[in-house]
């Protein structure tokens, strides 16, 4: 690289302090130092952040009255970063020693990338790829295929590429970039919310990619369990949510039509004998018949 640009690490805390400390440990490792780390604490109920304060004294907390979503709460970690850089990581990723370096200098490379991920393993199974890439949104079911999910990783995962969409547990964007798009749209709260910061970024002429050579551990499922209530409501509510905002007339009706006659009936299926799964499915799915959207 040709210079050193300041990256602000965004780390959103949800009761997760422990994974904090974790990830900060693996943090102190970095071979790139021209860094700061903001922790927002989204209304966690029941944690206690003193010990990541008292252990990592450089670390910014920033306090939400309230709980704000995944959005809502990056979007305040970056109202108070100081960065040319945004760096978003959950709180229960870790970090290798030379992960920064390869997505900072993708950027450097290519002024039309506008958002970079990184390699995803899980951290109980290193050897297994949870993100190498994605394809783009299908226009029916409103999901994305994630490329080597759950294989081992190989050669084919070592190619640094562009994708369909970065992964919302490690992805980086410039500041420059934000202020053009704009921040994540907090409408979704949770889920989704990257993928449709990815297509608005997509639409402002900029490109999303996949870099190979940064690798980060993900401790999957450690904020939300799941098949939760709350994770059924928000993926069936902002599934349909991604399609209103960003299909036209014609492909909405025919996504519609689908959803209808064929998803709907599906998941009423797949949940009748899971009362609370059923009832949170079918609230993100009336959701849409009384509530406006917005960008």
């Amino acid at each position: 690289m040709t210079s050193d640009p300041l990256v602000s690490i965004i780390v959103v805390n949800y009761n997760t302090s422990n994974e904090v400390l974790d990830l900060l440990a693996s943090l102190g490792h970095c071979t790139y130092s021209n860094y700061e780390v903001l922790v927002v604490d989204n209304a966690s109920p029941k944690d206690d952040l003193s010990p990541v304060l008292t252990a990592y004294p450089f670390v910014q907390l920033i306090n939400s009255t309230k709980n704000l979503g995944f959005a809502g709460a990056n979007n305040l970690g970056m109202d108070h970063a100081q960065g040319d850089y945004y760096l978003f990581l959950n709180p229960d990723t870790c970090v290798t020693p030379s992960f920064l370096e390869p997505m900072l200098e993708a950027f450097e490379q290519n002024p039309s990338i506008g958002l970079v991920s990184p390699k995803i393993k899980y951290y109980d199974q290193p050897h297994l790829i949870q993100y190498a890439g994605t394809s783009t949104m299908s226009k029916w079911t409103m999901r994305s295929h994630s490329f080597s999910k759950n294989k081992e990783d190989n050669t084919a995962n070592s190619i640094s590429q562009l994708t369909g969409y970065g992964h919302g547990a490690a992805m980086m964007v410039p500041k420059s970039v934000v202020e053009k798009v704009g921040k994540m749209n907090e409408t979704y709260f949770l889920y989704y919310e990257e993928l449709d910061w990815c297509e608005r970024i997509r639409q402002q002429g900029y490109q999303i990619y996949y870099v190979a050579s940064s690798i980060v551990y993900h401790k999957e499922s450690i904020s939300i369990e799941k098949e939760s209530p709350l994770k059924i409501f928000y993926l069936s509510r902002n599934r349909i949510l991604f399609a209103r905002l960003h299909y036209k007339m014609g492909a909405l009706t025919l996504y519609f039509l689908y959803h209808i006659f064929v998803v709907i009936p599906k998941h009423i299926f797949k949940y009748i004998n899971q009362p609370a799964l059923l009832k949170a499915y079918l609230k993100g799915v009336f959701w849409h018949l009384s509530s406006s959207i917005t960008i």
